[in-house]
C-alpha cells in the first residue's frame, strides 16, 4: 500500500479486514510501528469523527500527530497552477504540502466537493494535487468523491456483528434539508459491491443514481419498501443528484427511515456515518433502538485508520 484513497488501495480486503479485527482486539499491540513516527492531518473542511479517531489511531500505534486546519491555522493557500499571487493568498499549495511532508511520515488529507463543477470534483483536482506534491504516503480522510476510511469502518462493523454467513445490505437514500455530496454513498458502494458475502442493494428515488463506476454489481431498487424486505443491514445516507449535479430533486419525507421501514427487515441493524439530522433522515426511535449501530460504527473509525496507518508505516 503506497497511499490509501479508495477500495482499490486496500488490495486484499479480506486480509486488511482480518488485520483490523486483530488490531481492535489488541489496540496497543503494534506500538513499535509508530515509535518515533509522526502523522500529519490537514483539514480543508470541518470534522469530528475523522479528526478524533485519526488522532486516537496514531496514539494507539505509539505515533505522534499534528493537525492543521487549512486557511485557519495556516496561511491562505493558493491552489491554482501558474497563479500570479498578487491577491489574497499567501502560500502556494505546492510549497505547503512539500513542507508538511518534511514534518510527518504519513499525511492524512480531508477535502470537500464544490457540488458546482462536476468535472473538477470527480477529477479530484485538489486532492490529486496534494498527492502529487506530497513526498510521504497520503491517506484520504474524505475527498470530493470518496470516504474510504468510513467505508472500511462500516465493513468492520458489519463483519463483527453479522449473524450469518451471507447478509443483505441496503444503502438507502434519505431526505435532507441541504444538498450533500456523494462521497459516503460512492465509497460505501465501492466497497460493498466487492464483498463476496454481501447481497448489496441501493434504493433511492429516480434521478439519484450514483456514478456507475462505483455501483457495479449492486442491485438498484426504486421501491424503498421492497428493498428493505429481508434486509440484515440498513445504511441510510442523503446525497444530492449526480446526474443533475449537486441538485436536490426530492425531499419526500416518506423516505425517512422509520420503525415501519425497519419492520420490513429481518431484524435489521441500522447504520449511518453521522452526523445525522434526527427525524429528517431517520427517526429517534430507530436511532435509539438496540439495533442501531451508529456509535459502534463511529468507534470503528479508530480501527480503520489504525489499520491503514499500520500498513503504511510498518
Amino acid at each position: 500500500m503506497k497511499n490509501f484513497t479508495s477500495f482499490a488501495d486496500a488490495g486484499d480486503y479480506k486480509a486488511l479486514l482480518a488485520k483490523a479485527l486483530e488490531i481492535k482486539a489488541n489496540p496497543y499491540g503494534y506500538q513499535q510501528i509508530g515509535k518515533n513516527k509522526t502523522v500529519g492531518l490537514i483539514f480543508f473542511n470541518p470534522s469530528l469523527r475523522t479528526r478524533l479517531s485519526s488522532l486516537k489511531a496514531a496514539y494507539n500505534l505509539g505515533a505522534q500527530a499534528w493537525v492543521l486546519n487549512a486557511g485557519a491555522d495556516s496561511w491562505t493557500l493558493e491552489t491554482a497552477d501558474g497563479a500570479v499571487m498578487n491577491g489574497g493568498t499567501q502560500e502556494h499549495i505546492k510549497d505547503a504540502i512539500a513542507v508538511m511532508s518534511e514534518y510527518c511520515d504519513v499525511l492524512g488529507v480531508r477535502t470537500f466537493p464544490t457540488l458546482k463543477d462536476k468535472a473538477e470534483d470527480y477529477g479530484e483536482v485538489l486532492f490529486n494535487k496534494i498527492v502529487r506534491y506530497a513526498t510521504v504516503p497520503v491517506i484520504s480522510l474524505e475527498s470530493a468523491t470518496l470516504h474510504p476510511l468510513q467505508s472500511f469502518a462500516d465493513l468492520i462493523t458489519v463483519a463483527e456483528t453479522k449473524q450469518k454467513e451471507r447478509v443483505k445490505v441496503v444503502l438507502t437514500w434519505a431526505p435532507h434539508v441541504r444538498a450533500l455530496p456523494q462521497c459516503v454513498p460512492n465509497s460505501f458502494a465501492d466497497w460493498f459491491s466487492e464483498v463476496d458475502w454481501v447481497d448489496f442493494v441501493i434504493t433511492h428515488p429516480e434521478g439519484y443514481e450514483l456514478d456507475p463506476k462505483f455501483t457495479k454489481g449492486a442491485r438498484i431498487e426504486y421501491d424503498q419498501r421492497k428493498a428493505f424486505e429481508g434486509a440484515d443491514y440498513i445504511y441510510a445516507k442523503n446525497w444530492s443528484s449526480y446526474r443533475d449535479y449537486g441538485q436536490i430533486l426530492s425531499t419526500d419525507p416518506a423516505w425517512m427511515v422509520s420503525e415501519a421501514h425497519m419492520a420490513l427487515t429481518d431484524n435489521g441493524k441500522f447504520m449511518h456515518c453521522l452526523p445525522v439530522r434526527r427525524n429528517v433522515v431517520v427517526t429517534d426511535a430507530v436511532l435509539d433502538s438496540p439495533n442501531s449501530l451508529i456509535v459502534r460504527e463511529a468507534g470503528n473509525r479508530t480501527f480503520s485508520m489504525q489499520t491503514v496507518l499500520h500498513e503504511l508505516l510498518k
